[in-house]
C-alpha cells in the first residue's frame, strides 16, 4: 500500500515522543548519577544461591542511556533524519535497562516501560511523516 506524501495531524506524536526521550533521558540520568554515588550493594537469594549487584555498574547504565536519550530526543525535535533510528534502537535498550530494574524500582520501571511503548509507536507509526515536514 503506497504512503500518502502528505504531513497529517498524527505528526505531533513524534513531537511527543522527542519531549518524552528528552525527559526520560534527563530522569535516567539522574537516577543514574545517584546510583553512581551510591555505595550500596544490592543482595537477593535466589535457587542459585546469592546474586549480589553493584548498584553503581547501573547507575552508569542508566546514566549512559539517560544522554543517549537526551541528545537523541533534541536531534529528533529538530528533524534530523538519523534520529529516528538511533531512537528507536535507544528506547528498546531502555525498556530492557528498565525491566531490569523492575525489582528495585517497580512503579518507575513500569512508567517508563509504557512511556517507552508510547514512543516506539509514534517513531514507527508516525516518523516519516515527522521527516517530510522537517524538510
Amino acid at each position: 500500500m503506497a504512503r500518502s506524501s502528505q504531513v497529517t495531524a498524527w505528526v505531533g506524536w513524534v513531537w511527543f515522543a522527542g519531549i518524552v526521550l528528552v525527559t526520560i533521558g534527563f530522569f535516567n540520568a539522574i537516577s543514574g548519577l545517584v546510583a553512581v554515588f551510591s555505595p550500596k550493594s544490592l543482595v537477593g537469594v535466589t535457587d542459585a544461591g546469592v546474586v549480589v549487584l553493584d548498584v553503581s555498574t547501573w547507575g552508569w547504565i542508566h546514566l549512559v542511556i539517560g544522554v543517549l536519550l537526551v541528545l537523541t530526543g533534541f536531534a529528533l525535535l529538530s528533524g534530523k533524519g538519523w534520529a529516528r533510528m538511533v531512537a528507536i534502537v535507544l528506547v528498546v535498550l531502555n525498556a530492557i535497562a528498565q525491566f531490569t530494574t523492575l525489582q528495585v524500582t517497580p512503579w518507575w520501571s513500569v512508567v517508563t516501560i509504557a512511556l517507552d511503548v508510547f514512543v516506539l509507536w509514534a517513531l514507527v507509526v508516525h516518523g516519516d511523516e515527522a521527516e517530510r515536514a522537517a524538510r
